[in-house]
């Protein structure tokens, strides 16, 4: 049945099978992207980016007092890492409006990772995070059909 401001459906007023369907086909094909049902998928989008990254910068500053504590010898290397880095992450959460921010959030895993050399947990760090990112990419690729 229609609602009283839309024009009957069919001859009758009966819907046809499949046309609501294919109307609903019809209104996702205007832009050429897949829908996704949110309002403003970019934003939702900065915001899963922008949630990891900080949730990034976290860790890695709760990280500094297990390199001071468990470093055999100098720590300052690590713990000057680690603080530029966690910078970094807040500063990119910002940033994510920009393309080249999501290029540069895949760099600034690599370097977490190459952190490692420095101190072996920076690589697990580097890993655990590199995945994050992997996956907050694949849902960014998912919504807006984009890198």
């Amino acid at each position: 049945m229609s609602a009283p401001d839309e024009p009957p459906a069919g001859p009758d007023g009966a819907e046809t099978p499949g046309e609501a369907a294919g109307e609903a086909a019809e209104a996702g094909s205007d832009s050429g992207a897949p829908r996704s049902g949110l309002r403003n998928p970019s934003a939702a989008v900065r915001g899963v980016g922008a949630g990891a990254l900080v949730v990034e910068a976290l860790v890695l500053l709760m990280a500094i007092v297990p390199l001071v504590k468990l470093s055999k010898h100098g720590s300052g290397g690590p713990v000057a890492a680690v603080l530029v880095l966690a910078l970094l992450c807040v500063v990119l959460a910002g940033l994510l409006r920009y393309r080249w921010a999501w290029y540069a959030g895949i760099v600034l895993q690599v370097a977490l990772f190459a952190c490692g050399l420095l101190n072996g947990a920076l690589a697990v760090l580097g890993l655990l995070f590199g995945g994050v990112w992997a996956y907050v990419l694949s849902v960014r690729r998912r919504v807006l059909g984009t890198i």
